[in-house]
């Protein structure tokens, strides 16, 4: 079954906006960690907001490529993307490094990994190298922005 070009389209958007969420998570949290941890006085917690990250992120791995096995790809990565939000939305109204550290950790749960499993499915194998390639210097603008608007004013 080969999609049409406007399906190709809603998916090389819905993937861009992705990389764009994961690129400015990535930069702008770890540009302002520093003030962060300053100003819920936990510097002695500092590296366990990142580990909480990478650990419930890299666990959840391999259960999320099960789950896009046996369910829809679209309905896991929208699941993935919510949890990703609500952690983020958690971790902004942290009153305290420990709130802060369990809700990076939920937020590590649902990470949106871009990669080209995610528009192989739409697209032929000569145009997704093609794809790749465009990925990768749409990726490299936001790496930047995000660590102006992570950027302390002060």
């Amino acid at each position: 079954m080969n999609p049409t070009p406007q399906e190709v389209r809603f998916t090389m958007i819905g993937v861009l906006l992705g990389v764009l969420l994961a690129a400015l998570d990535q930069t702008i949290v770890s540009t302002a960690m520093p003030r962060i941890v300053g100003e819920l006085r936990g510097a002695e917690y500092y590296a366990w907001v990142t580990t909480s990250y990478l650990l419930t992120s890299t666990v959840s791995a391999p259960i999320f490529g099960r789950l896009t096995e046996l369910f829809s790809r679209k309905g896991v990565l929208l699941w993935a993307v919510s949890l990703f939000l609500l952690g983020s939305a958690l971790s902004g109204l942290s009153q305290n490094m420990t709130q802060l550290i369990l809700f990076r950790g939920l937020q590590g749960v649902g990470p949106f990994r871009p990669g080209p499993h995610h528009y192989r499915c739409a697209l032929s194998p000569s145009s997704a190298g093609q794809a790749g390639g465009g990925f990768r210097g749409y990726f490299r603008p936001f790496l930047r922005g995000g660590a102006l608007a992570g950027r302390s004013p002060h």
